[in-house]
């Protein structure tokens, strides 16, 4: 775990609310940020730590609000290929496999 979130995870803990922690457990080709990475959503959308922003990060936290809402952890495939990349203005051109665990 991302020992910069770890303090924040326990604050939101104690405080009695939850969250999603969002990690990169695969990636293929070029992608922002490397396996491993993380980032945490609060229920009202806000975003801690980065898993390389954009467009993938965007869907990252509605996928993690939906979890959120069902109440069951859950994996995703993000796609940066060249052409959706290139879309939205980014260089990369690969995929990321998330993992999104309810805290």
């Amino acid at each position: 775990m991302n020992g910069k979130l770890l303090p924040i995870i326990n604050k939101l803990l104690l405080d009695g609310n939850k969250a999603a922690l969002v990690t990169i457990i695969a990636k293929r080709g070029s992608t922002p940020s490397k396996v491993g990475s993380q980032m945490l959503v609060t229920p009202d959308g806000r975003i801690i730590g980065t898993i390389g922003g954009g467009c993938a990060e965007a869907e990252a936290k509605q996928r993690a609000l939906l979890a959120m809402d069902e109440g069951k952890a859950s994996s995703c495939i993000v796609t940066l290929l060249n052409s959706v990349a290139g879309n939205e203005g980014m260089a990369c051109g690969g995929i990321m496999n998330l993992f999104i665990q309810l805290i």
